[in-house]
């Protein structure tokens, strides 16, 4: 008996923790960190191409990493820069003696970073290709026939990156597992919210809905913040909205987080004539990073039961995790208001 205290008495000090730990890292810092530099190159003559060069800004400062193109390549006219809100626009006009197809690109400093690099590249035969630059690798090569599988798996990789280090997006999601008990109604729920927001995703890139990006973050951390009350109200047994019809819920919040999906996608651009094979490719990675997400939810919670911590998860862990949710998105909404 006294072992067991011990061990429920050590997982709730481990979870208290943990809370206190998500607290106090700057809220910032855990919603949508990473955003990708960004490099487009269009060739508009032979062997001469238009260079636009963007990256992102981090605590008022642009990430310090350089283009180093391949040996005999030169500058015809002289970078141009603009600093924007969050990121710095450099645009240039190179020459390449006998083309940059089979040469290598060199991101000098991004292996110090954890930022990705999304590559565009179009030539005059109209031929494109679409590569994400990882700083594990911090170069790329031109391929010289390029097709549409590197578009489709660039974007597909892009969209399970950003769900997986979107913080907010899965804390919706894991609000919604505190409400939703039974598996085939969570199954109804979680695909209401990917229908929702894969609408308004599809709607925004397209161009037929716009809505600014401060005031739709800022909504989205207040979603998350009223789903963490509907999930304390639930483990009160107060009956609410959510608890009746969770799947109503996250269709309509849903429809405020694929504006949010949209506005990271619009960050990176799409590529010209790619633009349905990109949205797509960007969405069924955000729905594989989500599933995945639920999967190691549901699994741990699975484990937990197996290894009998069930009554220390129900008794620590699941009435303080609607808590912490709560405390974050609070955190996130009032940082993203002071942007308007």
């Amino acid at each position: 008996m006294n072992g067991g205290k011990r061990v429920l008495t050590l997982l709730h000090r481990l979870w208290l923790i943990a809370i206190a730990a998500l607290c106090v890292v700057p809220p910032g810092a855990r919603a949508h960190e990473t955003r990708p530099a960004y490099l487009e190159i269009n060739e508009t003559a032979p062997g001469r191409y238009d260079v636009l060069w963007r990256t992102p800004v981090l605590s008022g400062r642009p990430l310090p990493i350089v283009l180093k193109f391949a040996e005999g390549t030169h500058n015809v006219t002289e970078p141009a820069r603009r600093e924007l809100s969050d990121s710095l626009l450099e645009r240039r006009v190179i020459d390449a003696p006998g083309g940059l197809a089979g040469t290598r690109i060199d991101i000098v400093g991004l292996q110090a970073t954890i930022t990705d690099v999304l590559v565009r590249v179009q030539m005059r035969d109209g031929a494109h290709s679409t590569t994400l630059v990882h700083p594990s690798q911090p170069w790329l090569e031109i391929a010289a026939q390029p097709g549409w599988l590197s578009v489709s798996g660039a974007y597909l990789q892009h969209g399970v990156d950003h769900i997986l280090f979107g913080y907010d997006h899965l804390l919706f999601v894991l609000a919604l597992i505190l409400i939703v008990r039974q598996t085939r109604m969570l199954l109804w729920t979680i695909t209401a919210f990917t229908v929702a927001h894969s609408i308004t995703l599809a709607l925004a890139t397209l161009g037929l809905v716009h809505l600014a990006g401060p005031p739709v973050e800022a909504t989205i951390a207040m979603s998350i913040l009223l789903l963490a009350s509907e999930a304390v109200r639930f483990q009160r047994g107060e009956a609410s909205l959510t608890s009746r019809w969770p799947w109503l819920v996250a269709f309509c919040f849903g429809l405020l987080h694929g504006l949010g999906f949209a506005s990271a996608l619009a960050s990176i651009g799409l590529p010209r004539g790619d633009i349905p094979l990109a949205l797509v490719a960007f969405n069924i990675g955000v729905e594989l990073g989500q599933l995945a997400f639920i999967v190691v939810v549901l699994g741990c919670l699975a484990l937990a039961r197996r290894i009998k911590l069930a009554a220390a998860l129900e008794r620590y862990a699941r009435p303080a995790t609607p808590y912490a949710i709560g405390i974050m998105a609070s955190f996130w909404f009032f940082e993203r208001l002071a942007r308007f």
